[in-house]
């Protein structure tokens, strides 16, 4: 889709939406995560409050491993903004991917049990007492939690939710904005999450450069991460700030010991497969460091990921089989009947346009949990427990049981 001019630049633009909401909105939050797009957008959101003195409310959920300089920064706008802004730093048990371990594929957060293990301790006035919320339970994911927050926050009354994400950013956050859902008021920049609640994204529109020019412009403070980064080669571009262990994330994780030698051997010692998760990630963003992958002597493709699968623990196995399992189905009522080919043209398999053994042994060897390989997203969490239990009752009639 092409991009349209509005006549002004991306900060007037920003701050005429802001203004709309805080027009239009009973409650106010700002979903913050320290990184800089969030630092931007809570500067903008505080700036409008200050003008209209009102206080609006910040949700910084703690992940427990995050980089010294992130909590520095996220309590430093904390203390600035304190007459502004009411604080919800949230220290609580949450289930996490963890992208860099088949034995363990998630981790939780806070962990109760295992304070000896903590990265870090959560600071005083962070919310530790899991009955503090009446939604919460034990091990939620974090999508869920946020859910969750906005509408108990929110209550009865229309409630906005401020969030820094960028169009520019990634192709997912693109579609966020760009799909068929409902807005408020027809608003591009809005989605609504449910009953009374919609995210508000008012700087969709700005580039990276955007980000940093506005900082510096105005004096305000950054997190001084990217700093380093930048010191590390990174480009503006490459510069990312989140939990380590996510499929995604785990391509930055060798960053720790480079920008903070300190918190390294914490990170690595708090889940499964994190040293040799950063160790081969480093170049590719692979778990085992490979784009380009071979079968031993004697398999095919689907022989080797077979073998690859009665390797996997019971419970890992069984997600991998499921959704190879639709895969197969899908392809099988798409002129795939008798089967898929061992392997493809390399490049029809890279763009997806075809299937084969081949494609499902990259996903395999990647530990891509959700299989975005095969062309998967993730699945709801609050709908998994039943999914896995459907995908059982359906391999059975399929006759894909054999793994």
């Amino acid at each position: 889709m092409p991009k349209r001019g509005l006549g002004m630049n991306v900060l007037q633009a920003a701050r005429e939406r802001i203004s709309f909401v805080f027009d239009r909105f009973s409650k106010i939050y700002v979903s913050f995560s320290g990184g800089k797009d969030s630092t931007t957008m809570l500067h903008l959101v505080v700036d409008e409050a200050k003008k209209r003195g009102l206080k609006v409310a910040v949700l910084f959920i703690d992940l427990e491993a995050q980089y010294k300089m992130t909590i520095d920064h996220v309590q430093k706008m904390f203390d600035m903004y304190r007459d502004y802004i009411e604080p919800y730093w949230i220290a609580l048990p949450l289930q996490l991917r963890n992208a860099v371990s088949m034995y363990e594929p998630h981790w939780i957060c806070w962990e109760p049990g295992k304070e000896e293990i903590w990265v870090r301790q959560p600071p005083k006035s962070a919310i530790t007492d899991q009955s503090y919320f009446p939604f919460f339970r034990y091990a939620m994911e974090f999508e869920e939690f946020v859910e969750d927050f906005g509408r108990w926050y929110g209550g009865a009354d229309l409630t906005a939710c401020f969030v820094g994400i960028r169009a520019d950013e990634s192709l997912n956050r693109y579609r966020t904005l760009i799909t068929d859902k409902i807005r408020y008021q027809g608003k591009s920049w809005t989605t609504w999450k449910g009953e009374n609640v919609f995210n508000v994204y008012p700087i969709y529109d700005w580039r990276t450069e955007d980000i940093w020019t506005h900082s510096g412009k105005f004096g305000l403070p950054h997190n001084r991460l990217y700093d380093y980064m930048h010191k590390a080669g990174l480009s503006i571009h490459q510069q990312r700030i989140c939990q380590p262990y996510g499929d995604d994330q785990r391509k930055g994780l060798w960053l720790y010991h480079l920008l903070e030698p300190e918190t390294w051997p914490k990170v690595v010692a708090r889940v499964n497969g994190a040293n040799s998760g950063a160790l081969y990630a480093q170049e590719t963003g692979n778990i085992l460091g490979r784009i380009r992958i071979s079968k031993p002597e004697g398999h095919t493709w689907e022989s080797f990921s077979k073998l690859l699968l009665a390797s996997m623990p019971p419970k890992t196995k069984e997600h991998y089989s499921n959704k190879i399992a639709v895969f197969l189905k899908w392809w099988a009522e798409r002129g795939y009947e008798f089967g898929i080919p061992d392997e493809a043209d390399p490049k029809d398999e890279a763009a997806k346009k075809v299937p084969s053994w081949r494609r499902i042994c990259k996903v395999l060897l990647r530990n891509d949990y959700w299989c975005k390989g095969l062309s998967f997203t993730q699945t709801k969490s609050d709908a998994y427990e039943k999914y896995m239990k459907v995908m059982k009752e359906r391999r059975k009639q399929w006759g894909y049981l054999i793994w």
